[in-house]
Parts: structure tokens; sequence; C-alpha cells
């Protein structure tokens, strides 16, 4: 693993310290983030991409909220 010292070598490394300080290291978390996201809507894994799962999850609970509204529905229909 790394010690300390050599964490604080290598981000010494990294430029704009007076400049913006501790800020200098958005960028690198912009472009990673970015990065993320497009593995998130490009990549597939097997026949789909994260989103085309949350899409498919997304559209089962709202079936399923569907059925357990018409189910009280009709209950509350029953007892009066």
């Amino acid at each position: 693993m790394f010690s300390r010292a050599q964490v604080r070598r290598v981000l010494q490394w990294v430029p704009g310290k007076q400049r913006l300080g501790v800020y200098r290291f958005l960028p690198f978390f912009f472009v990673l983030g970015g990065t993320v996201e497009w593995i998130m809507i490009k990549v597939r894994v097997g026949q789909e991409t994260f989103y085309d799962v949350y899409r498919r999850k997304a559209s089962e609970r709202q079936y399923q909220r569907r059925l357990e509204d018409a189910s009280e529905t009709e209950l509350q229909q029953s007892i009066k």
C-alpha cells in the first residue's frame, strides 16, 4: 500500500495549488464522472445497458403499484 508521504508527494505534482487550492482536482473528477456516465449509457453487459435495466425496473414497479391500487379499490368496493 502507499504511505502517507508517497500520496502527499504525488498530490504535490498536480498543478494549480496556489491559484486553485483544493479545487485543482475538480477537472479530474468532472472527467471521471463523465466517463462513468458514458459507460453507463453506451457499454452493454450481455444485451443491456445500465439504463435499460433502470427503465425496466421502474416500469415493473409502476405496474406493481397499479395492481396494488386496483386491488385496494376492488376491496373497498366489495366492502360497501
